[in-house]
């Protein structure tokens, strides 16, 4: 089994409703995808994933995120997008769009700073099958 992962990152603003304190108020964030990858072998030229797909699928994500205020974006319309509702939506297009092959998103994280992530990886018991769709 081998683990692979990148990082990408984006500048966003935002805000929590209903949070009883400084969060609620408007404030930025320079935000760090990180995306952990898991395959259960190697292609021809000894590669689980090319790294440059990996960044490529990622930065194409978090692009309509990037110098935006996430509150205003149709993604996150409904729902305080904190940094646990950003690794879940990353987690999950990711994996719609990149799993399969051997291949699958294990679990994204999502940094806020350099003290303070949150990562998402789905339920325990669903099975590599599942995850490979």
């Amino acid at each position: 089994m081998f683990e692979l992962r990148i990082k990408v990152d984006f500048a966003a603003a935002h805000h929590l409703r209903g949070y009883p304190g400084d969060c609620a108020r408007v404030h930025g964030h320079n935000w760090t995808v990180e995306v952990f990858v898991r395959s259960e072998g190697l292609d021809s030229v000894g590669m689980a994933v090319d790294f440059r797909e990996l960044k490529s699928a990622t930065r194409e994500l978090i692009a309509p995120w990037d110098h935006q205020d996430l509150n205003t974006l149709k993604d996150f319309e409904g729902v305080n997008p904190t940094a646990e509702r950003v690794a879940q939506l990353a987690y999950e297009r990711l994996s719609t769009n990149l799993n399969g092959k051997g291949v699958w998103i294990d679990r994204v994280t999502v940094w806020e700073n350099d003290r303070c992530s949150a990562t998402y990886w789905p339920p325990i018991g669903l099975s590599v099958a599942e995850k490979l769709g």
